[in-house]
């Protein structure tokens, strides 16, 4: 009896977190009752992508707010230098101010620029060069294990204001771990994509802290 007693009480917890994952339709990105896209153009499906053009690029998850919790998504860039910046921004008010854990594939390998491979910004206030020039090698740090810098790889981002941890390819310890740089503690989330570069998204995962 306390067998099947525990078997349901597991099946329960189960199904409570199974309810509390959030796995938004990357199919109906083009859609924009559901979806807000800035400064891009897209094609729609279970793998979405984001053309390139100047200036970044966002496609945010209409009225929704996140404020602690894990995402997880799988990421596709390409392995040409200075024309791959794909990740996830979160925290964002609107078009221009927000927060973005965002990865340059091109330096997943390369052994002068490896540290270079996965970076936090905090938009407007703390782009990617004041911080390098200020706090070297604190908010961009090399990821591991490496993945393929052409093919696709998963991320996995964990917030807990103010601290994030980034991991990738289902690793256990996190290859960056910073605190935010500023006070907003929600707001909404979304693919992001850098100055000239395009990427490929697919499998989103959202699973929101209590």
């Amino acid at each position: 009896m306390k067998t099947i007693h525990l078997f349901i009480f597991s099946a329960l917890i189960l199904s409570a977190c199974s309810q509390k994952t959030i796995i938004p339709d990357l199919a109906t990105t083009d859609d924009p009752e559901k979806w807000v896209l800035h400064n891009r153009n897209l094609i729609p499906g279970e793998e979405i992508f984001l053309d390139d053009t100047i200036n970044d690029g966002l496609l945010w998850l209409k009225d929704f707010t996140f404020a602690n919790g894990t995402i997880e998504v799988d990421i596709k860039g390409k392995d040409v230098r200075g024309m791959s910046f794909v990740g996830i921004a979160f925290h964002g008010l609107n078009d221009s101010t927000y927060d973005v854990v965002y990865f340059r594939p091109f330096n997943f390998e390369s052994p002068e620029r490896h540290t270079h491979a996965v970076q936090y910004i905090s938009h407007p206030a703390y782009p990617w060069y004041r911080l390098r020039a200020e706090h070297p090698e604190t908010y961009e740090k090399p990821v591991s294990p490496v993945p393929d810098p052409g093919d696709w790889f998963h991320a996995k981002i964990v917030v807990n204001h103010p601290k994030v941890e980034v991991f990738v390819e289902g690793a256990e310890e996190p290859c960056l771990v910073v605190d935010q740089l500023n006070k907003r503690k929600e707001g909404w989330l979304g693919f992001w994509v850098g100055y000239g570069s395009d990427g490929s998204f697919r499998n989103l995962k959202i699973i929101p802290e209590d």
